[in-house]
């Protein structure tokens, strides 16, 4: 079972870039705002494009809302990924957005 975390519930980990955390909307999305300290790999490259994460370490996996997320995470999942999916997502975040 893939493990779910509110955003609100690890905000302060997020600001002190405590996780590997993957962005997975678009690229346009993601430079329009992003949670601090998060990497792109957009869900319509993540199935060409996941080898380049690391199998031994744990993935915090974000989008807008939470649903691409979590298409992402069981993808990962499958493969053999350490992730957590992050709900509620950019939109549920309060905190600065990087650009």
């Amino acid at each position: 079972m893939i493990k779910v975390v509110d955003i609100k519930a690890i905000q302060e980990d997020l600001e002190a870039k405590a996780f590997n955390l993957i962005d997975v909307r678009e690229a346009d999305e993601f430079a329009a705002g992003r949670v601090p300290g998060a990497v792109n790999l957009p869900l319509s490259e993540l199935a060409s494009r996941y080898q380049e994460l690391a199998a031994d370490k744990p993935y915090h996996i974000i989008c807008q809302m939470g649903g691409r997320s979590a298409q992402a995470c069981a993808f990962l999942d499958s493969k053999g990924y350490d992730v957590t999916n992050i709900s509620g997502g950019t939109s549920a975040w309060t905190g600065s957005l990087e650009q």
